[in-house]
């Protein structure tokens, strides 16, 4: 099965625990993620929504640099599993099921939204950022990446991640469901967002254990990044 979504819940148990290799690749690419958005984003005091937050690696790193987070996401288990990591933590985290398409949250609630490893999976992007942007206001910014639609984005994440080295389970992704850069900026701007240029985002180096450690890399044919701005 594509898209299978079911595999979050299933390692709710061991998401904190580095058993489970896949977790530690989608664990790793937090820092990777972060290394491009921190020097233009002031976490401090922000009241940021982490959309997708699986089992909390991006949330716990954005609390520990100062941010008010929640987070949510469809898959109870793996959000029960950063519930009791944040707890374990002292870590003051605010998360909640639900989805992005019909985020539950009052209007301008949020100064920033964080929405990585997601858009490929949603059933509507559009319903999504607009979800995103009523719950911004008039101002505030959506940290994303998502992964590229192109003959060479379906062979790097389907065939080589998910067929050939396991760093995914098989069936994590629809291949249908990939959005180009232009697809996805022309919904931002539906939006009333403007969007700042797109970069790559990929495996940078490979530690004894055999985990990718992951950043910016040339190009954004398989997966990018990049930083959209509502309002001035």
């Amino acid at each position: 099965m594509a898209n299978d979504l079911t595999i979050y819940d299933a390692v709710a148990g061991q998401w904190w625990s580095d058993e489970v290799r896949w977790v530690r690749t989608l664990k790793r690419m937090v820092r990777g993620r972060l290394s491009w958005f921190d020097p233009r984003i002031d976490w401090q005091g922000k009241r940021v929504l982490d959309v997708g937050c699986a089992g909390g690696f991006m949330a716990e790193a954005l609390a520990a640099r100062g941010a008010i987070v929640t987070g949510i996401d469809p898959a109870s288990q793996a959000i029960e599993a950063a519930r009791r990591h944040a707890e374990k933590g002292g870590l003051s985290i605010r998360y909640d099921i639900g989805v992005g398409e019909e985020l539950p949250y009052e209007d301008g609630a949020f100064d920033l939204v964080v929405c990585v490893d997601v858009l490929e999976h949603v059933t509507s992007v559009d319903t999504c950022i607009g979800e995103m942007a009523r719950v911004l206001g008039d101002r505030g910014q959506v940290c994303f990446d998502t992964i590229n639609r192109n003959p060479l984005a379906r062979f790097a994440t389907i065939t080589v991640a998910e067929n050939i080295l396991r760093l995914l389970p098989k069936g994590t992704h629809d291949p249908t469901m990939f959005i180009t850069p232009d697809e996805l900026g022309a919904t931002f701007r539906r939006h009333r967002f403007t969007v700042d240029r797109m970069v790559g985002l990929g495996p940078r180096g490979v530690n004894l254990r055999g985990d990718l450690s992951f950043g910016r890399v040339p190009g954004t044919a398989i997966i990018y990044m990049g930083i959209a701005h509502r309002g001035g």
